[in-house]
């Protein structure tokens, strides 16, 4: 199987609520006992105690495994509260739309519809719900809106193509990336760090992501603007001494491919 994940149903929001209402309880009390100085490994084990402790079930570290051919990506659920609902638990300033991002791609792997994100660091509990609107059929559908690769770059659209196939969109980025990375050579070989000039003044080096000894390729979950963001790619280029980058951009159930000279 590409995905394998914990089981779980895709909770109406009163269900989610209702589930929600008791965990959250145990959470501000694990907050009022334990203070905001704790590292997040420790709320964990401590909210997780509660929840047993008062007849709700309470997983911690599932397993996600996502593959393709010999690629393996591992990722970890910090708890599962009832057997039902995922909590990702941080212990930082403030949340942030990476924390919200990672949690969303933890409910499209599982095919569940909502989770919830809950800070201890603060003085007083942060805690955000996350939403996945779409199921894992619709994820799998997909298309194909701007194809203009350069013919020499037939592997990369293929090798994309296959990993939509088996895992669907509206993934984490890093996710394909890393995959991509790994069916061109793996990181020693594909990720280098190019030299940077603007005319004759040298910029140091920037990381890059390398197709071949003189293209790179990227990508991209850019909404709009897509016009420009070429642009910006193209600046970028003309500061290297590749060819040419190819550019993917992954947005809802749309995938552009553009070879950018």
């Amino acid at each position: 199987m590409p995905i394998e994940a914990p089981n779980l149903p895709r909770l109406s929001t009163e269900s989610m609520r209702e589930l929600d209402y008791a965990v959250m309880g145990h959470a501000f009390a694990a907050h009022r006992e334990l203070g905001r100085m704790c590292d997040e490994p420790v709320y964990q084990a401590d909210l997780a105690a509660r929840l047993v402790a008062a007849g709700i079930p309470a997983l911690r570290e599932e397993a996600i495994r996502v593959t393709h051919r010999d690629f393996v990506k591992r990722y970890e659920i910090d708890l599962i509260a009832g057997g039902q609902c995922i909590y990702e638990l941080k212990a930082v300033d403030k949340l942030l739309g990476e924390h919200e991002a990672q949690l969303l791609n933890y409910l499209l792997l599982t095919n569940t519809a909502h989770g919830k994100l809950i800070n201890f660091r603060p003085g007083k509990v942060e805690s955000r719900f996350v939403n996945a609107p779409i199921n894992d059929v619709q994820r799998r559908q997909f298309r194909l809106v701007y194809d203009t690769l350069s013919a020499d770059a037939t592997l990369l659209r293929d090798l994309l193509v296959g990993l939509i196939e088996d895992w669907g969109m509206f993934l984490d980025l890093a996710l394909y990336t890393q995959a991509l990375t790994h069916f061109l050579g793996g990181e020693d070989k594909v990720i280098q760090m190019v030299p940077m000039t603007r005319g004759r003044i040298p910029l140091g080096h920037q990381r890059l992501h390398l197709f071949s000894e003189d293209a790179a390729f990227r990508v991209t979950g850019f909404k709009d603007e897509l016009a420009a963001q070429e642009s910006h790619l193209r600046r970028l280029l003309e500061l290297t001494p590749l060819k040419a980058i190819h550019w993917i951009n992954l947005c809802r159930d749309e995938v552009r491919l553009v070879t950018v000279r």
